[in-house]
């Protein structure tokens, strides 16, 4: 075991990667359990609000994630700094996306359905994270043989049919599998060549002659749904916290 973590973490300076993956998921839910125990008035916690202005922990974690990350730059991949500033940058990362719902509706949702945004940001950063600590690098560059690097026709052709493919997948409405495209060499395909969400950019502007396609793609977001929000839900639930349902509901009756 320890000549594995040597191998292929140490050496390779993957050591800061997996420090701040570990310090990024580990914030995210100590900072859960205490948001938790403060709605629900347990424990010594509180809200911070000196002069009664509620700062919420995006803004130290935006503190944090700079001095992380601009520390991390002039550190190198190896050594005890840059360990150091891969914990700070993780921490800061982690309060930053536990409000990241707050960031996109420049509003308090924290407790809100829209609030589950930061649990899903959270999910595909850690996801993307581990890809990246597994070998994967941004359009599979690292993939290539030493005859291909070599061909510059050949490495171009291929960055842009993936990059083409996360677009594609992007304008059909499915971020996450785009995401994990820019990593995993041609995994956007997949998105690429299926329906597009009938709320996307592409179905407004591709399905609009198209009623049978309209059709298609609304039936087969009300079956995926079905079947999948469920236990999305329940999994957000037991992770982030169940949103209040008078909030929610407030919120939605002022859109």
């Amino acid at each position: 075991m320890a000549n594995w973590f040597s191998a292929n973490i140490i050496e390779p300076g993957k050591l800061p990667m997996l420090l701040a993956l570990i310090s990024f998921v580990l914030t995210f839910l100590i900072t859960r359990v205490i948001t938790r125990m403060i709605r629900a008035g347990r424990g010594p916690f509180r809200n911070i609000a000196p002069g009664g202005v509620h700062i919420h922990h995006v803004v130290p974690g935006v503190v944090l994630m700079l001095v992380g990350g601009f520390a991390a730059v002039g550190s190198g991949r190896h050594g005890i700094a840059a360990s150091i500033c891969a914990v700070i940058f993780g921490v800061g990362s982690g309060l930053v996306l536990d409000e990241f719902a707050l960031i996109v509706h420049t509003d308090d949702v924290y407790w809100t359905e829209e609030g589950r945004q930061s649990v899903e940001a959270v999910i595909v950063a850690t996801a993307l994270a581990l890809l990246v600590l597994s070998g994967f690098s941004p359009l599979g560059v690292d993939t290539l043989t030493p005859d291909e690097r070599q061909s510059r026709a050949t490495l171009i052709s291929t960055l842009v049919l993936n990059f083409l493919l996360v677009i594609v997948t992007l304008l059909k409405g499915k971020p996450q599998l785009a995401l994990i495209g820019t990593l995993v060499p041609f995994a956007a395909v997949f998105g690429a060549v299926r329906l597009a969400k009938p709320t996307s950019y592409w179905a407004r502007r591709f399905y609009r002659g198209r009623p049978k396609a309209r059709a298609r793609a609304r039936l087969r977001l009300y079956r995926h749904d079905r079947r999948w929000n469920g236990p999305r839900r329940r999994f957000q639930d037991l992770i982030g916290g169940t949103p209040d349902p008078e909030r929610s509901a407030v919120r939605a009756s002022g859109r």
